[in-house]
């Protein structure tokens, strides 16, 4: 069976990225720290023999050298800090976690065994503000208004020159808003939260007019296993998203009506820098997924479709939690 290492591998898009794997009969190497990912994620596996899973931290490099010189045929990096938001008030747990933390992974397999493949999961932040919508992966210059997307930005540019350097391949996926049921941040993930705790009134950062393109981890999952089996290049780049997009406000409504919530009063913060929920916060996104699309994939649900069932999966997880039923 092929060796593969998933850094990440108990986060929301890594552990569906697991499963898909474990079903494909791989042997499975998950390396997580388990700051933003959780066990639970990866549990059902724990006692199967074509999977090992590593408590590690990227930036320790005793827990790197738990990686050993096995000879991993693929490296999913997923592994990095989450939250968009922390980087205006404290922009080293970015730089840190993100490119530091690749640059650390790069040097491990140049010093050790390189893979053939390394994949890579950006982000449609490195565009920051694009005057081009939908925006294609070849538009420049690149601007990243957020700490979060020029840490990736700066981590494709490792993970491209590594590539062409010492000869192994790259994928780097762009992805727009991923979400799905493991889902633990985000604007859908929030909502929930908050109206669980205030059922009559929902803060919503910035002025609502938001509007960004979301796709199902389901549809995610697909694309990135056809651009791994499919991609030519030695470093390809690819959008992966959906082809339409969806205001703040427009989740807010999906959330209080799967939650059963009437005359739930929304309270806008008015944000900052015309609108937006925070500092860095994309006021528009939506991505050009034509060069994936040529690959012979497109998304099943559009953005208010993969909202609403996260919306209904959330719900539900979390009534069951407290012992009720929706």
């Amino acid at each position: 069976m092929e060796k593969v290492l998933v850094t990440g591998g108990a986060g929301f898009i890594g552990s569906y990225l697991v499963d898909a794997l474990l079903t494909r009969g791989t042997y499975v190497t998950v390396f997580d720290d388990l700051s933003s990912g959780r066990l639970k994620n990866i549990k059902k596996w724990l006692a199967q023999e074509n999977f090992a899973f590593i408590k590690g931290d990227l930036l320790n490099p005793a827990d790197v050298e738990k990686l050993g010189m096995n000879q991993y045929k693929i490296v999913f990096h997923l592994a990095a800090n989450p939250e968009v938001r922390v980087g205006s008030t404290n922009p080293s747990i970015h730089f840190q976690q993100n490119v530091v933390a690749t640059e650390i992974l790069l040097e491990h397999f140049r010093t050790t065994e390189k893979p053939s493949t390394v994949l890579f999961t950006s982000t449609s932040t490195v565009y920051g503000e694009p005057t081009e919508i939908p925006t294609k992966e070849n538009y420049a210059p690149l601007k990243p208004i957020s700490i979060y997307g020029a840490t990736k930005l700066a981590c494709e540019s490792l993970i491209s020159a590594y590539a062409y350097t010492y000869d192994f391949k790259a994928i780097i996926y762009r992805l727009a808003n991923i979400v799905g049921p493991r889902s633990e941040h985000g604007v859908i993930y929030d909502f929930v939260q908050k109206l669980r705790k205030k059922t009559n009134e929902l803060e919503i950062l910035g002025d609502g007019t938001q509007n960004k393109s979301y796709l199902h981890i389901s549809d995610c999952m697909e694309a990135m296993f056809l651009g791994l089996e499919k991609s030519r290049e030695q470093v390809g780049i690819y959008n992966i998203g959906s082809e339409d997009q969806i205001d703040v406000t427009e989740i807010a409504h999906i959330v209080t009506e799967e939650m059963g919530l009437k005359n739930v009063e929304l309270k806008f913060t008015g944000g900052v820098d015309g609108g937006r929920g925070w500092k860095g916060d994309v006021k528009n996104m939506l991505l050009d997924i034509s060069q994936i699309k040529a690959l012979g994939w497109k998304p099943k649900l559009n953005s208010r479709q993969a909202m609403m069932q996260t919306a209904t999966s959330l719900v539900q997880k979390q009534s069951l939690g407290n012992g009720q039923l929706k």
